[in-house]
């Protein structure tokens, strides 16, 4: 039971992992791409937010998808997607055509993301599910640490575009994956009525269930506070630290550490303690470090091994936030899993891309803007944990 358990987490894992492996394995590249296609920073980095928010809006149409079809059909048709646009950002002449084709990519890689959370919901709730989901992003987290660090390996044999055709690789490796790894957990007679009307039903209610959209809006600017890390950080380590493609992967990667040891524990926190507590808990000790980075970056203490512990320590305090809210969203809508998981999805990478927007507006060069915006992350998630998970909830016994 546990193998079977610690299996479907991995199948899950890389299925959903095989989308932010797309964002996180050119981060080294940025700086290369941007010289090699002759544009700017801001024009670069667009190639990143492009992505972000076509893979935040597809989600809301994978979604019904799953509930509609099954959750296998609906990932073949993401691999796809994501596969051809690959191919495109391997073969792009010009930044223009590299960011049309992250736009197919970022279609193609929500459906592992969004389907892989349903999966979950269709077999188990509450702590397990919170295991569960924290195996998961075992799996998933791995992504930031060993993409980068798979690109900075790849620029030293070949150049930016071969990382694309790594990515192409991964499609069909993942559609194996899914035919071999993977069984139907949604069967045809609990599917849910097959149109548009239907969705947007679905949709409508959940837009007005405040409880379940505030727990998304915690996952969400807690997600974001990484994202706008990710966005800026080749080009602040690269090139106002000077680290080298190659450093700058492993300082990256010590971020996702925390976050992975963490999550792990989710399941077991969860039992002991309760969901809501563990991430109210864990939201107040990250906006406590956070304020403190930016406190210290103000005042003019700008040292890279400064950044770094702090952010580490904060980012594994999300390591409970994030698997917490996912399962917390979705323990009351299992009937209408795969539209919960889309929507929730959606608003997560609409917020991350918004709060990537606007501190890439501010983008000069140094760190402050980049923490500065993660703060503001963090604050406004521990707003919404005082307000959206104040009640308290039973201890589950101890097992």
């Amino acid at each position: 039971m546990r193998t079977n358990f610690i299996f479907l987490a991995i199948v899950l894992g890389l299925l959903t992992a095989i989308g932010p492996f797309a964002i996180d394995m050119y981060l080294p590249a940025l700086p290369t791409i941007e010289e090699n296609l002759a544009t700017d920073t801001a024009t670069a980095q667009f190639s990143l937010l492009a992505f972000f928010i076509a893979m935040a809006l597809s989600q809301v149409v994978y979604g019904p998808l799953a509930d509609m079809y099954g959750r296998k059909g609906p990932i073949y048709l993401g691999l796809a997607l994501y596969g051809l646009g690959s191919i495109g950002c391997a073969l792009a002449p010009s930044v223009e055509w590299l960011i049309a084709a992250r736009v197919l990519q970022g279609l193609g890689a929500a459906s592992g993301m969004v389907i892989s959370r349903a999966v979950v919901r269709d077999l188990h709730t509450g702590p397990d599910a919170a295991q569960l989901m924290g195996l998961l992003m075992l799996v998933f987290s791995v992504s930031p640490i060993l993409a980068p660090l798979a690109g900075s390996l790849i620029l030293l044999a070949g150049d930016w575009r071969t990382i694309f055709w790594v990515m192409t690789a991964a499609a069909v490796a993942g559609a194996v994956l899914l035919a071999f790894g993977l069984k139907e957990t949604r069967p045809r007679e609990i599917r849910t009525e097959g149109s548009l009307g239907a969705a947007l039903k679905g949709y409508r209610y959940l837009m007005g269930q405040p409880k379940y959209l505030g727990i998304v809006f915690i996952g969400a600017f807690a997600m974001s506070s990484f994202m706008v890390y990710l966005a800026n950080s080749s080009f602040i380590l690269i090139d106002y630290y000077g680290l080298n493609p190659t450093l700058y992967s492993l300082a990256f990667s010590v971020n996702a550490v925390g976050f992975i040891g963490v999550s792990q524990f989710a399941g077991f926190v969860g039992r002991r303690v309760g969901l809501r507590r563990a991430m109210r808990t864990a939201m107040t000790a990250n906006v406590i470090i956070v304020l403190a980075l930016l406190a210290l970056t103000l005042a003019g203490v700008g040292q890279l091994e400064v950044m770094i512990v702090m952010l580490f320590a904060g980012y594994a305090c999300l390591g409970l936030v994030v698997p917490s809210s996912a399962v917390l969203a979705l323990e009351e809508y299992g009937e209408i899993a795969g539209m919960a998981s889309a929507l929730m999805g959606t608003l997560q990478f609409l917020t991350a891309a918004v709060m990537m927007g606007i501190i890439g507006f501010f983008f000069n060069g140094t760190s402050t803007p980049m923490i500065a915006g993660i703060a503001a992350c963090s604050i406004i998630a521990y707003g919404l944990a005082v307000v959206t998970v104040r009640r308290r909830e039973p201890v589950p016994a101890a097992e």
